[in-house]
C-alpha cells in the first residue's frame, strides 16, 4: 500500500467510524460500573484479565467496600481473598486499597476527572485514565489503546509500523479521528475486535470493514 495521505486516512477514518456507530452505537462499556470510582477500581483490575472476570468479582467488593473510604480503611489480606481469582492479585489488591487511600487523602474521596490527576493514582496509566474520562465523565481527552484497540487500529493501517507502543498509536488515532469521537473508539474497536478482527482466526470474509481495509487478510 502506497503512503496515505493524513487526509485520506482522516476520510476512511469517518467511515470506519460510521459504520461501527451503525453497528455498535456508541458502543458499551464491557466493564459493570455505577460511578467513577467503580470504573477506575474496575479498569485497574482488568490489566491482563477478562473485563468477564473482572465482572464476576467486583459486586462482591463492592459490596463490602462501596465508597473510597470503606475500600481506604481495607485490610489488603482481605482484598486478596475477594480478588483472588484474577491475576496478579496481590499487587492489584495492594494498588486499589493504594488509590482509594490517595483519594481520600489528596481528592477529597472524589475521583478526579482530570487525565493527569487520573493518573497520580496508584495503578493508574493512561489507558484506565483515558476510560474513566471517557466512559465515566464523558469528557474524552485521548484514546485508550488497549490490546484490541492496537491490533485492530494497525490492521486497518491507521496505525504504520513506527506506532509500536500504545502511546504511539494513541497519538496516530487521535490524528486519524475528530475529537467528537474519541469517545466512542476504544468501545467500538473492542467489539470489533472481538467479533471480527479477532487475533485469532479473523472474519475478514464477512467483515462490516472489509473494503475499507488495506490489509484485508493479509495482515501478517
Amino acid at each position: 500500500m502506497a503512503r496515505e495521505s493524513l487526509v485520506s486516512k482522516q476520510q476512511r477514518a469517518a467511515e470506519i467510524e460510521r459504520r461501527l456507530y451503525d453497528y455498535y452505537g456508541r458502543g458499551e462499556a464491557s466493564l459493570d460500573f455505577t460511578d467513577p470510582f467503580t470504573l477506575t477500581v474496575a479498569v485497574v483490575l482488568s490489566a491482563q484479565c477478562t473485563d468477564a472476570a473482572v465482572n464476576k468479582i467486583t459486586p462482591k467488593l463492592f459490596a463490602a467496600y462501596p465508597t473510597p473510604l470503606a475500600l481506604a480503611q481495607a485490610p489488603v489480606a482481605d482484598v486478596e481473598e475477594i480478588i483472588h481469582p484474577l491475576g496478579f492479585f496481590r499487587s492489584k489488591a495492594k494498588n486499589i486499597v493504594a488509590l482509594a487511600q490517595t483519594l481520600v487523602a489528596d481528592f477529597g474521596g472524589e475521583v478526579p476527572a482530570d487525565i493527569d490527576l487520573l493518573q497520580k493514582l496508584p495503578g493508574v496509566g493512561r489507558k484506565t485514565a483515558n476510560c474513566v474520562m471517557c466512559a465515566a465523565f464523558e469528557q474524552p481527552q485521548g484514546i485508550a489503546v488497549d490490546t484490541h484497540v492496537f491490533r485492530t487500529a494497525h490492521r486497518l493501517k491507521l496505525a504504520g509500523p513506527s506506532a509500536d507502543t500504545p502511546a504511539k498509536t494513541e497519538a496516530v488515532l487521535m490524528k486519524a479521528f475528530p475529537r467528537r469521537d474519541w469517545m466512542f473508539v476504544n468501545h467500538q474497536f473492542v467489539h470489533f475486535g472481538r467479533e471480527f478482527c479477532r487475533a485469532r482466526n479473523p472474519r475478514c470474509a464477512d467483515c462490516i470493514l472489509g473494503d475499507v481495509c488495506p490489509t484485508r487478510g493479509n495482515w501478517d
